[in-house]
């Protein structure tokens, strides 16, 4: 082969030095040309990944879908009905302030999580608090994303079979019969639908079917804000409140627990280590403008759907918004409408519920198998725990009364701890190190625990106030 280059002696050697993983200073390699070298006797495949950056990691789209899906589930639907204790403008503002905060804590988790090289949730949480503080943190998520999952559940069996007070979409399209058995319905969704997205060992898997969960969700805001849009031009919606109701103690008491919800409704924190994990080329700065894209899109359709749910069905509002959309909404092609939205969002929860049982899985494995190889090396306890937690969840699913309930309970602890107070005690325990916290991160820091505090202390009582109320 004609060459411009000379052979080397087979004295002579050449070192090799690497100066970074990623060879970021444009350090080239250039091979030795010589009679016995062919280029077509090289296997690329074979080679390692030393020129440039890994690619087979998740992209910014697919981890921004990722991270999208995990908050816009079955909080979506209860925000509507916050609407109606709140009023439109307390409203609308509370749901960008947690958004904001919601993103504040996921850079400082992010931040520290790198500083600490945790790869997740328990780890960076065991850096900053200790072993007993990651425990406990395994603990809220599990009983947090095992209440979304019910939570989840409840909403198909409520769309597709109906309730006592609402009809399910089957039995509007083919009449009594076995489908109004919900339990059934629920079963069989779980073992058909679910059951083989939840059996995936890799988020990255999921980037697909979260991008098609988002647009799904988008869809539904779209409709629902092209109806709530109609209905007001032809006046026929009520005027809404705009503010809080504190005329009744029922009123205030409503009010006490739909703060909580909303701290539900953008907990994520769970499930940003394993996203980074799996993010091609990643770094902080990446992962936060993933987190800064996903905040913005979820403030967006949460405050749309909020508004336009509340426009809609007004005092009438339900705690799960999709049990409103069974009946005439007085526009042209009202059932048609009806049935979009309804069976659009139960594809979309279908979507979106693998994505949050990955977490589930992953920390139930961390805290039951701790020193156990991954469960991406070991198939059958992957599957075997991804069984028998469909399992617990379709029993879970058939007690819990409904979506506002769990919500509530939910969103009082487990998810104000995992958004706020774990992310708040972990920047100020890890801020002594390394670079520290500046003054605007330190009363951020605070602010949220303090609020974390509050939120906890005030829903629970207000929790336990109305039930006992209720049962005298």
């Amino acid at each position: 082969m004609d060459s411009n280059y000379s052979a080397v002696s087979k004295e002579s050697f050449v070192e090799l030095q690497v100066k970074d993983d990623n060879f970021r200073d444009n350090e080239h390699l250039k091979p030795n040309s010589g009679d016995d070298f062919e280029a077509d006797d090289i296997d690329l495949d074979d080679l390692p990944l030393i020129f440039g950056e890994n690619k087979s990691g998740s992209g910014e789209h697919g981890a921004v879908f990722n991270l999208t899906t995990t908050i816009i589930g079955a909080g979506i639907m209860a925000l509507p009905a916050t609407m109606k204790v709140l009023g439109l403008v307390v409203g609308v503002i509370l749901i960008f302030l947690m958004g904001v905060l919601s993103e504040i804590s996921v850079e400082l988790l992010v931040r520290f999580s790198v500083q600490c090289k945790a790869s997740s949730y328990g780890e960076v949480v065991e850096a900053a608090l200790g072993k007993t503080a990651k425990i406990l943190s395994e603990i809220c998520i599990i009983v947090n994303n095992a209440g979304v999952l019910v939570v989840y559940l409840i909403i198909i069996g409520d769309v597709l079979s109906g309730s006592i007070r609402h009809t399910g979409v089957f039995d509007q399209w083919l009449g009594h019969g076995v489908w109004d058995h919900r339990k059934l319905v629920v079963l069989i969704i779980l073992v058909i639908f679910l059951a083989p997205l939840c059996a995936m060992d890799k988020i990255d898997s999921l980037s697909l079917s979260s991008a098609a969960s988002v647009a799904l969700a988008v869809v539904f805001v779209v409709v629902a804000l092209t109806i709530a849009f109609i209905k007001l031009v032809e006046g026929k919606i009520e005027a809404p409140r705009m503010t809080p109701d504190f005329g009744s103690k029922q009123a205030i008491l409503d009010l006490l627990v739909v703060i909580p919800i909303m701290s539900n409704a953008y907990v994520c924190h769970f499930n940003v280590q394993p996203i980074y994990n799996e993010l091609e080329g990643r770094s902080p700065q990446k992962m936060n403008r993933v987190s800064r894209i996903t905040s913005a899109i979820c403030v967006l359709v949460y405050a749309s759907t909020a508004v336009a749910g509340y426009l809609l069905f007004g005092k009438d509002t339900e705690s799960d918004i999709l049990t409103n959309f069974d009946k005439d909404l007085g526009i042209r092609f009202s059932t048609a409408l009806n049935y979009i939205v309804r069976v659009g969002y139960v594809f979309h929860l279908v979507l979106v519920f693998p994505v949050i049982h990955f977490s589930l899985r992953q920390t139930v494995d961390a805290l039951l198998f701790e020193g156990s190889a991954p469960l991406t090396e070991s198939r059958k306890r992957c599957l075997a725990l991804t069984a028998v937690l469909l399992a617990l969840l379709y029993f879970g699913s058939t007690m819990i009364p409904n979506i506002w309930t769990a919500f509530k309970f939910t969103g009082a602890t487990t998810a104000v701890s995992l958004g706020y107070t774990f992310p708040s005690l972990i920047a100020l325990r890890l801020g002594k190190q390394g670079s520290g916290l500046s003054m605007r991160e330190k009363i951020l820091s605070w602010f949220m625990l303090i609020l974390a505090i509050v939120v906890s202390i005030v829903g629970v009582g207000g929790n336990i106030y109305s039930m006992s109320s209720e049962s005298d």
